[in-house]
C-alpha cells in the first residue's frame, strides 16, 4: 500500500471530534494537514497539538455554506502550497428536532452545510485537480444515509444526498483521473453525538479514530483502484444491523 506522505490534504469541520481525529491520523503519516473550521478556536487547537508532535498542519477559518468564501480559501491554500492532493468533506451539523418544531431556516442551513458545502469544495478543487490528472475526495457519509430514525430529517436528506452526490462523482470524474470515495460512518465518540447524547453509553460508539484511519486507508490505494463506498460502524452499532 502507499502512504499520505508528502501529500497536501484539506480536512473541513478540522476542529475538533472526526475531523481532529483525521487531521492526526494524516499528519502522524507525513501528510501535510490543511485543517479548516468555522470556529477558529477549535482549528487554533488542533493545529497546536499537532505542531506539537512535529506534524505539519496550517489551519484556516472557512464556511463551507459559502461558496465565495470557499473559492478564495482553496485558491490561496494552492497558491501557498502549490496544490491539493486530497479533500475530506467533513464539516456537518444538525439540528434534533421534530418536522413541526425545526424551522425552514434551519433545514436549509444543514442542507447547505452537509450537502451543498461538499459540492462547493468538490467544484472548487475541480479544475486543480483535472490540471494536474489526479486528485481524491472523500465525503463523509453516514449511516444516516442508508436508513432512518426519527427528529432527524434535515439531516437524513443532507447525508441521502451526500452519498448520491459522491457516487455520482465518482461516476463523472473518473475520466479525468479523480478518486471520489464515500465512507458511511457509523456511531462516533465524537462531541456531535455526546454534546446532544450525553447519555449515549460510549460502549456503542466507536473511537472515531478509527474512522479517520479508514480515511487514511481510502487515501492510500493504489493509484489504479478506487473505493466508491465503505461502511465502519462499531460492533455494536445501534443504527445499522
Amino acid at each position: 500500500m502507499n502512504t499520505v506522505n508528502g501529500k497536501v490534504i484539506v480536512v473541513t469541520g478540522g476542529g475538533q471530534g472526526l475531523g481532529a481525529a483525521i487531521c492526526r491520523s494524516l499528519a502522524a503519516d507525513g501528510a501535510t494537514v490543511i485543517a479548516t473550521d468555522i470556529k477558529p478556536e477549535n482549528l487554533t487547537k488542533i493545529e497546536e497539538e499537532i505542531k506539537g508532535t512535529g506534524g505539519h498542519i496550517e489551519s484556516y477559518q472557512m464556511n463551507v455554506a459559502d461558496v465565495d468564501n470557499v473559492t478564495e480559501v482553496i485558491d490561496k491554500i494552492i497558491d501557498t502550497f502549490g496544490r491539493i492532493d486530497a479533500v475530506i468533506n467533513n464539516a456537518g451539523i444538525d439540528y434534533t428536532l421534530a418536522i413541526d418544531e425545526i424551522s425552514n431556516d434551519q433545514f436549509k442551513q444543514v442542507i447547505d452545510v452537509n450537502l451543498v458545502g461538499p459540492f462547493n469544495v468538490s467544484k472548487a478543487v475541480f479544475s486543480h485537480f483535472k490540471a494536474n490528472g489526479s486528485g481524491h475526495i472523500v465525503n463523509i457519509a453516514s449511516t444516516a444515509s442508508k436508513r432512518t430514525w426519527p427528529n432527524a430529517s434535515a439531516y437524513h436528506a443532507s447525508k441521502w444526498g451526500l452519498l448520491g452526490l459522491s457516487h455520482a462523482l465518482h461516476s463523472e470524474l473518473r475520466k479525468d483521473k479523480i478518486k471520489v470515495t464515500a465512507v458511511v460512518a457509523g456511531g462516533m465518540q465524537t462531541p456531535f453525538i455526546l454534546e446532544r447524547f450525553p447519555d449515549t453509553p460510549l460502549n456503542v460508539l466507536q473511537d472515531p479514530k478509527n474512522v479517520a484511519d479508514t480515511v487514511k486507508f481510502v487515501l492510500c490505494m493504489p493509484e489504479s483502484s478506487v473505493i466508491p463506498e465503505v461502511m465502519v460502524v462499531p460492533m455494536t452499532e445501534t443504527s445499522w444491523p
